[in-house]
């Protein structure tokens, strides 16, 4: 995904140079604001506007999913101060917070915003200016006329889209979304080298999984096989239909839900871990415990349930499971669950409460 489609009649090789030596994700975010308001048909937009799209466009990516975006980047800084200024939730929805911001009246939250209108809306069309040397009233001034035939035109509270370019926008909006979450995961994956799924962790999924399938094909078989098994974190024993299924280590973080990483909860327990992590000299033990147990009497059962390939991350060859000693399988577990949860917290998830 990095060619874009060509035109005759604008300069695609332009914009396609504009996320070229990227230090933020500012440019990122800017592009998408502007393709978001544009296929709203809006081609004069307010600036203010822009950047609240900005702001709600990364919104879920550094609230919930703890990605970093390098020590440059205010878009961070912004947020967390938006949050407390504003009394927005984490997980508030793109339009609601769209919204809110372009409405508000509190002063910090404007000053916030107009941070980026520093750096942002000029830099952004120095493709088509290199020979200015980034001199940001002299951009302002040729894109009055889109000299160059540049994106658009930029005064101190708005943006005008060049007319040339609203058909290319619109009709290839999708593609150039990809094109640009596409650049944006290669630059956060630098700045988070450990953290996976960078893809699924740039927007906020329309609505997650269920794990009926992971309950009823695997953990139901297990209880119903050997009774009632103890919540790892209350002691409280679980029987059938009376239990949650949740991730060991946050499912944002993860961002999937192999078997490995699920196990039988108390359900008031689970709705209160929320995104915390376990802690391993605490946790572990009875994790590894439980995922034993389970292993086992799948793989006994049902040899072919295909749930059991989640676990050749661990153990490669599965019919190594009952030849294997206990001390190296659960080596094996520790080995693959620390490290995430060391990146995790280093990310900036945080512990659980010790009970």
């Amino acid at each position: 995904m990095n060619q874009l489609p060509a035109d005759k009649t604008v300069p695609v090789t332009l914009l396609s140079s504009c996320f070229n030596n990227t230090s933020a994700t500012y440019k990122f975010y800017w592009f998408l604001s502007i393709l978001e308001a544009v296929e709203k048909g809006n081609h004069l937009i307010k600036k203010q506007g822009l950047f609240a799209g900005m702001i709600a466009n990364a919104w879920y990516t550094i609230n919930y999913f703890n990605l970093s975006f390098g020590k440059q980047d205010q878009l961070q800084r912004a947020i967390k101060q938006i949050i407390a200024i504003e009394n927005l939730a984490i997980d508030a929805k793109k339009e609601h917070i769209i919204e809110k911001l372009t409405t508000t009246a509190n002063v910090e939250t404007i000053k916030n915003l107009r941070y980026f209108d520093g750096e942002v809306p000029y830099r952004f069309l120095s493709p088509w200016f290199i020979a200015i040397k980034g001199s940001k009233q002299e951009i302002y001034k040729l894109s009055q006329d889109f000299s160059n035939d540049c994106l658009y035109a930029v005064n101190e509270h708005e943006v005008i889209i060049n007319p040339k370019w609203i058909n290319y926008l619109n009709e290839n909006s999708g593609i150039l979304k990809a094109f640009c979450y596409w650049h944006l995961c290669i630059y956060l994956q630098k700045h988070n080298p450990n953290v996976p799924d960078i893809a699924n962790k740039l927007f906020k999924r329309p609505q997650r999984s269920g794990l009926l399938k992971q309950r009823k094909d695997f953990w139901d078989i297990v209880i119903n096989q050997n009774g009632p098994v103890k919540c790892i974190y209350t002691s409280t024993h679980l029987h059938l239909n009376e239990y949650a299924v949740e991730h060991f280590v946050p499912f944002a973080f993860v961002s999937h839900d192999l078997i490995w990483n699920l196990i039988p909860a108390d359900k008031r327990f689970n709705s209160s871990k929320s995104d915390k992590l376990p802690i391993m000299d605490k946790h572990f033990e009875a994790y590894f415990e439980v995922q034993e147990l389970a292993m086992k009497t799948i793989f006994s059962l049902s040899p072919h349930n295909k749930l059991l390939q989640d676990y050749l991350t661990i153990l490669p060859d599965l019919t190594l499971l009952n030849s294997l000693s206990r001390e190296k399988l659960k080596t094996r577990f520790r080995e693959n669950i620390q490290p995430l949860i060391t990146i995790a917290a280093n990310n900036g998830f945080e512990y659980m409460n010790p009970l």
